[in-house]
């Protein structure tokens, strides 16, 4: 029994070397089993611990010779496991030392005999969606951070296992496996990184979208709270003016009331558009000369009140250099003359400031355009293009973001400042398609005879009133005048007259100034639309000669007494005519070595002067 005990103790102890011979012949590029190390009786270890001589040595096969990191750590966890050799009896080993070594000897030659399977090492298990981006498309297998199945990516992105996809290319029709886009070899890139993560940005991405939507939102319900503050803002000012023409009308109801029970008879007997007499002695003095041009060709000329600038249109001093057609400004208040602005390149036939503060001047020309020039940069700031020459242009004098165009076949073009694109309404005229040689804006004012505002249009054939209503509509109104020879209508705004002035003809011989009052009446009881007309009151005779598009004026006297001066060239003797609205008296005659083409009165610090234009000079005259 003690013998079977022996050699039983003797059994045991060898299957636990080969154990752990088995052990540590792993390979170092294996990766260490996972599982549990097998348990080791101490008794069996402890005899195997004592057969061994003292020259004996573990022979552990390793490529690098070396035992890895895995291994050292395995061998030190397993060696708290062993008895000490102290539990062992001395006799029983002793005794089969002999037989020991014999068995050992047999069991080394089976080792070398056959080769040690290899331990496989566990895999650990992943989750579907990870496993999935760590294996190539190709071959379902993870890939590697070296050797030949490196991680490798195409143009369009996919990642690959680099053997698969090289022979994935050559052995296929160049496409990407998983989007079949064109790919080729050298299209292949390795990838150097350990591992890959794809952060999840989804969130993120889809709050960017909320936040880009919300902030567009917010950008459209700005801009609808701008424009309906604009829109506020409009209606609020014209209801303002509305406010204040109604207080207007009812003071000036009132007085008419009050002078018509004072005086029973007294309005029966003064004419309708009758004007009072100027009763002063004072008169027009030569002040100062301008040469404008050279070479002539000077056309119109405007003033601007809140610059104290006069601008003369004249061709262009250096038409080498710099061809076409600008204006001249001129100081009134030191009576110098200042530098030229090119604006055109044709003949300009029309300039006119309005009551903004800017110094905007409005100019047309016949190179089918419409242009506003800003003189505090010397510079054109907006041009619209109208397809057909201009012979005329005004400002709408109550709301000054419109402009109006006169053009050579007679229609007025209507342009919003705001637009800057084309014109915003085109008003054709209802009989001939004459030119249009002069453009006038009347305002709305508190008047018994027109309070209503509207454009004045003359041209070579008649002259109509276009009445503004609401909506920014219009409706013409035909004005009596003359069959023909109209060459001029001028406006005085404050009295709602206007001056129209005719040709010789075969019934008159001699250029005519005809003075007219604008009247509207009622067009039935009933209807709140009106007619509006004109009236002759007064007429002036000039020379016989009338060869030029001439401009004449109609204004209030420097005297403020309420009489009305009417001024208007005469080619016949070259000079500028005066002549007292209310009496029909001839005041003045200012001379001039040419014919006058333009008339413009003006007023700078209290000082009441006239400016006559010829083809070549200006000429300005104090009132004194």
């Amino acid at each position: 029994a003690r013998r079977q005990q022996r050699i039983g103790g003797s059994q045991r102890t060898i299957s636990a070397r080969a154990a752990l011979d088995s052990y540590f012949q792993l390979s170092r590029t294996q990766e260490p089993a996972t599982g549990p190390v097998p348990h080791l009786e101490p008794s069996n270890i402890a005899r195997d611990n004592q057969e061994h001589s003292s020259d004996e040595t573990i022979v552990v096969s390793d490529s690098d010779g070396s035992t890895s990191a895995e291994e050292e750590e395995a061998v030190e966890a397993a060696t708290p496991l062993l008895p000490s050799a102290q539990e062992t009896p001395p006799a029983a080993s002793s005794r089969e030392h002999g037989s020991h070594e014999d068995e050992e000897a047999e069991v080394q030659q089976k080792q070398v005999r056959t080769p040690l399977k290899k331990l496989e090492p566990s895999v650990p298990v992943v989750p579907l969606d990870e496993e999935e981006g760590d294996t190539c498309a190709i071959c379902f297998e993870q890939w590697t951070n070296a050797g030949d199945h490196r991680l490798s990516a195409l143009r369009c992105g996919h990642l690959f296992g680099y053997t698969c996809i090289e022979r994935w290319l050559k052995g296929q029709a160049g496409k990407c496996p998983q989007c079949n886009k064109k790919a080729k070899r050298s299209d292949i890139v390795v990838l150097y990184a350990r591992t890959l993560k794809a952060l999840d940005t989804s969130e993120q991405e889809r709050m960017k979208s909320s936040l880009e939507k919300e902030q567009m939102l917010r950008r459209q319900a700005e801009l609808e709270s701008a424009q309906s503050r604009l829109q506020l803002q409009v209606l609020t000012d014209e209801c303002t003016k509305l406010r204040k023409q109604v207080q207007e009308l009812k003071a000036l109801v009132a007085q008419h009331n009050v002078n018509a029970s004072q005086h029973p008879g007294s309005s029966r007997a003064c004419l309708p558009g009758s004007l009072p007499s100027s009763q002063s002695q004072r008169k027009y003095h030569l002040e100062k000369v301008f040469l404008v041009s050279q070479t002539g060709n000077c056309r119109v000329m405007a003033y601007c009140d809140s610059l104290s600038c006069l601008v003369v249109s004249q061709p262009s001093p250096q038409s080498t250099f710099v061809p076409g057609c600008g204006v001249k400004m001129m100081s009134v208040a030191n009576l110098k003359s200042s530098q030229y602005i090119p604006i055109h390149s044709k003949q300009i036939r029309g300039l006119a400031f309005g009551n903004r503060a800017d110094g905007l001047l409005l100019s047309a020309a016949l190179d089918n355009t419409l242009k506003l020039t800003s003189l505090a940069t010397n510079t054109v700031v907006q041009t619209y293009n109208t397809g057909r020459p201009v012979w005329s242009c005004c400002w709408c004098l109550d709301d000054t973001n419109y402009i109006y165009a006169g053009l050579v076949n007679g229609s007025i073009m209507i342009y919003d400042l705001r637009d800057t694109n084309s014109h915003v309404q085109e008003l054709v005229p209802q009989k001939s398609r004459c030119p249009m040689v002069s453009l006038s804006y009347l305002p709305r004012m508190a008047s018994a005879s027109l309070p209503y505002g509207g454009i004045l249009a003359g041209t070579l054939e008649g002259a109509c009133f276009w009445e503004q209503k609401a909506g920014n509509s219009y409706r013409p109104h035909h004005l009596p005048l003359e069959p023909g020879g109209c060459i001029d209508i001028q406006t005085e705004i404050s009295t709602r007259h206007c001056l129209a002035t005719y040709r010789p003809s075969k019934n008159n011989p001699c250029v005519r100034c005809v003075m007219m009052e604008l009247t509207c009446s009622p067009l039935t009881e009933a209807s709140e639309d009106v007619v509006c007309s004109s009236n002759p009151v007064q007429t002036f005779s000039a020379g016989p000669t009338c060869k030029l598009l001439t401009k004449n004026a109609i204004f209030q006297s420097p005297e403020e007494d309420g009489s009305v001066f009417v001024c208007a060239g005469d080619e016949a003797s070259n000079s500028a005519l005066l002549w007292d609205a209310g009496s029909g008296s001839l005041l003045q005659k200012l001379q001039a070595d040419l014919p006058v083409l333009d008339i413009c009165p003006l007023e700078v610090n209290q000082t009441h002067l006239l400016a006559t234009l010829t083809e070549k000079m200006v000429k300005i005259y104090k009132w004194q």
